[in-house]
C-alpha cells in the first residue's frame, strides 16, 4: 500500500512540477513585457503561485522518490504544507462567497447597459475600495490601462441612441460616462452636457453621493472619482472572485486527495520506525 501511495504521490508531483514551470515562466515573461506598473503588479501573484507550486512539487518528489528514512522529513513537510494549503483555500473560498453575495447592476429603461451603486455591495468590499490609498492605486491603473480609451462609444457615430443601446462592461458603464440618474445629455464623442433643469441632481449640485458633481469631460477625470465607478470595480471583482471561488472548491478536493496520498507513506514510515525501535 505504501509503495502504491509513493507512486501516486510521485506521479502527482511530477505533473504539478510540469505545470508550475509554464505558470512561472509566463508570469516572468509578461511582467518583463508589461508597459505599466499596474500590469507588472498583476503578475506578482502569478509568479508567487508558480514558485509555490514548484517548491511544493520538489518537496513531494523528494519524499516520494527518496529512501524511506531520508524521505520521512520531506513527506511530513509536504503533508503539513498541504494541510495548511487546504485550510487556506477552503477559508478563502467561503470568504469569497460571503463577501460577493450582495450587489448587482440595476437595469435602466431604454439602455443596453446597467448602472451600479456602491451601497449595494458588502460592507467589507465598500470599506476596502473606499480607502484613499487603495482607490488611488486602482484609479491610476484605470487611467494607465485607458479603459475609457476612445470613450464608451468607440467605433460609433454621433447618435446618442447608438450609445445607449451598447452593452457596456461594468467599468465602462460606471467610470467612463456620467450616471444616468444625473440627467446629462450626450452631445458628441468628447462632451456630455449637464442638465439645466433645477430639479435634476446635477443642476441642483446635490445627488446624495456626489457623483453628478464628480463627473468631468476631461479624459483624465471622467467619473473616476464617482461612487458609481467604485461600484463598477467591485462588480468586476465580484465576478472574478466567484469564478476563483468555484475553481478553489475543485482545487480543495484535489489538494485533499494529495494530502491523503502523502499521509499514507508518512504513516507507513512511522510504523516501520516504531517496529525497528521495538525490535531494538
Amino acid at each position: 500500500m505504501a509503495r502504491v501511495s509513493h507512486g501516486l504521490l510521485g506521479a502527482l508531483n511530477l505533473v504539478t512540477l510540469l505545470l508550475s514551470l509554464p505558470v512561472l515562466c509566463a508570469g516572468v515573461y509578461f511582467r518583463m513585457r508589461a508597459a505599466t506598473e499596474c500590469e507588472r503588479a498583476l503578475q506578482l501573484p502569478v509568479i508567487a503561485f508558480g514558485c509555490a507550486l514548484l517548491l511544493l512539487s520538489l518537496v513531494g518528489l523528494a519524499g516520494a522518490c527518496g529512501r524511506r528514512g531520508a524521505a520521512a522529513p520531506f513527506l511530513w513537510t509536504y503533508v503539513v504544507f498541504m494541510f495548511l494549503l487546504v485550510v487556506a483555500v477552503f477559508a478563502f473560498t467561503v470568504f469569497a462567497f460571503v463577501v460577493t453575495n450582495r450587489g448587482a447592476g440595476s437595469a435602466v429603461s431604454g439602455r443596453g447597459y446597467r448602472e451600479y451603486r456602491l451601497g449595494d455591495y458588502s460592507g467589507w468590499l465598500q470599506a476596502r475600495i473606499a480607502e484613499p490609498e487603495t482607490w488611488r492605486r486602482v484609479e491610476s491603473c484605470l487611467v494607465e490601462a485607458r479603459v475609457c480609451g476612445g470613450r464608451v462609444h468607440s467605433g460609433l457615430g454621433q447618435d446618442a441612441m447608438e450609445l445607449y443601446k451598447q452593452h457596456l462592461s461594468p467599468i465602462r458603464s460606471g467610470c467612463c460616462k456620467p450616471p444616468t440618474w444625473c440627467g446629462f445629455r450626450y452631445v458628441n464623442a468628447t462632451f456630455w452636457e449637464a442638465p439645466r433643469s433645477s430639479g435634476s441632481p446635477a443642476a441642483a449640485g446635490d445627488d446624495g453621493d456626489g457623483d453628478c458633481r464628480a463627473w468631468s469631460n476631461s479624459e483624465q477625470v471622467l467619473c473616476f472619482e464617482c461612487d458609481a465607478c467604485k461600484a463598477a470595480v467591485l462588480e468586476t471583482v465580484k465576478k472574478k472572485w466567484k469564478t476563483v471561488a468555484i475553481l478553489n472548491a475543485v482545487l480543495s478536493r484535489s489538494l485533499s486527495l494529495s494530502t491523503h496520498w502523502g499521509a499514507a507513506p508518512c504513516a507507513a514510515t512511522a510504523a516501520s520506525a516504531s517496529s525497528i525501535m521495538a525490535l531494538t
